[in-house]
């Protein structure tokens, strides 16, 4: 455990953060950290029950006067993104995340993403578990797993595991905004089988190498025009084979579908002959696609690297598939919302393009907060898998959180907020995939609203969040349990 973050306001919820970030808990493998949970709460003489998903709630009852409020649910995802710089050799199953405080006033991890997404808010509602000297009515935490890679405790939460009538979700990355709302999503995945052939004789190796991109959060960083290396790489290989015989020997891009993807490498050969003129190519166009994106990408590097040739090659007509395909499948902002200012109604992150073993796999995380959007959306991305004879799996879906602007608990924080800081907070609605909107499919009686502390650009290893707002969070929220209405 890190203990330089013990000096940091709240010292528990901090202390709790650092225990988090020493023990490996990327999705999907959670194993460690819900041990942990477990014996944390016994320690803690906490009542804890887990259900067959993996979710845990944690319960503790009503301080002295408090037993008549509407019972609060604390509520946050214990899974946390896996992503590293290319330069780090950090293994997110078997490692440590090392968070350090930083002069700005920040606090990030070192090379990776630090799992303020959601370790955060798992930590406050851990810390005020074990806080013996907050008024408050019956709390329950409750734990989800897996929210990063498909929403599977979500999904997975049945009715009555949790007892609660007031849900605050502690997943949102804004201090000063309250959220009343989510969008939906679903995966579009794209397949296609590919032929081989032995690498023509006379040829130059090289790989195109992209990198040093921002990256992010595939809903919350969507809008900021964040460049797609997935989408660059493509480029660069269009017009390589439209001005030279170029063979694709493999193309590795992005790693997770949440997440903008920041880096994409091809292998690729050309004829001796003709290296000069596709260096010269190459030069060009990286000069003009850094310009391009130099006011939002300042970081990128876009490398010509001269490697062996390899043995085998994509045939002709599989390569050019690939490279039309995804530089047809759409990216980015579909619609912004009439009805929310600012926000994000309708996007798409082509997150991932793989060859491996004869098939070609493209990866999409598709977002709204219109079911009809995102169905429409959903019917291209299967029309362009039509005219491409590719295969398409529509998998994952899940619904976004309606807003409620007559919220009891809305109102409860609004006034709480002003109360304390003088002014209003923002009411918003987030483009991404709170997992709220599952939640009132097994508890529709919930009423629902998430906060948090500021946290910027999640899901990248530049994830970093600010200390000030951390305990400015924590107050609001200590204060929020104090005020819960009766029953």
């Amino acid at each position: 455990m890190n203990t330089e973050l013990l000096k940091l306001y709240p010292t528990k919820l901090w202390e709790i953060f650092a225990n988090i970030c020493a023990i490996p808990h990327p999705s999907k493998h959670e194993e460690k950290i819900l041990a942990w949970l477990k014996d944390w709460a016994k320690e803690h003489n906490i009542e804890y029950a887990q259900d067959e998903t993996g979710n845990i709630v944690l319960r503790k009852p009503a301080t002295r006067g408090y037993e008549n409020r509407i019972p609060v649910v604390l509520q946050g995802h214990i899974d946390m993104v896996p992503q590293a710089n290319s330069d780090s050799t950090h293994n997110f199953v078997t490692d440590p995340i090392l968070p350090r405080i930083c002069d700005d006033g920040w606090v990030r991890a070192t090379g990776t993403t630090l799992g303020a997404d959601n370790g955060m808010g798992c930590a406050a509602a851990m810390a005020i578990l074990a806080a013996q000297n907050l008024e408050h009515g019956p709390i329950e935490v409750l734990i989800t797993v897996d929210e990063e890679t498909g929403m599977t405790g979500a999904f997975g939460l049945k009715p009555g595991f949790v007892k609660g009538d007031i849900l605050i979700n502690l997943d949102s990355e804004d201090e000063g905004e309250l959220y009343v709302g989510c969008a939906g999503g679903m995966d579009a995945n794209f397949e296609f089988a590919y032929n081989t052939q032995r690498t023509p004789a006379n040829m130059s190796g090289y790989q195109i190498a992209i990198t040093g991109l921002k990256g992010g959060h595939s809903g919350m960083d969507i809008v900021l025009g964040r460049a797609n290396a997935n989408k660059l790489l493509m480029r660069l290989l269009k017009k390589g084979l439209d001005n030279f015989e170029l063979y694709i020997a493999e193309v590795n891009g992005g790693s997770l579908r949440n997440a903008i993807p920041r880096e994409a490498f091809a292998t690729i050969v050309v004829p001796i002959n003709k290296t000069a003129a596709f260096e010269n190519l190459m030069e060009g166009l990286t000069k003009a696609i850094t310009k391009e994106f130099s006011g939002t990408e300042p970081e990128l590097k876009i490398e010509l690297k001269p490697v062996d040739v390899p043995s085998q090659v994509m045939e002709k007509s599989c390569q050019e598939k690939m490279v039309n395909l995804v530089l047809a499948i759409p990216n980015g902002v579909m619609r912004m919302s009439d009805s929310m200012p600012g926000l994000v109604e309708t996007s798409t992150n082509l997150a991932i393009v793989n060859t491996n073993n004869g098939k070609v796999t493209i990866a999409n995380l598709m977002r709204s907060s219109v079911e009809s959007a995102k169905d429409a959306l959903a019917d291209k991305m299967r029309a362009i898998a039509e005219l491409a004879d590719a295969k398409i799996e529509l998998t994952g879906g899940y619904p976004g959180w309606k807003p409620n602007l007559d919220s009891p608990i809305l109102k409860t924080m609004l006034k709480g907020y002003e109360n304390m800081y003088g002014k209003k907070p923002e009411i918003k609605a987030i483009h991404a995939g709170l997992e709220c909107g599952l939640f009132s499919l097994a508890y529709p009686h919930w009423d629902m609203i998430s906060c948090g502390p500021t946290i910027r650009n999640p899901h990248s290893p530049d994830e970093r969040v600010n200390i000030e707002s951390v305990g400015k969070f924590w107050d609001f929220l200590v204060e929020t349990l104090k005020n819960i209405p009766v029953k």
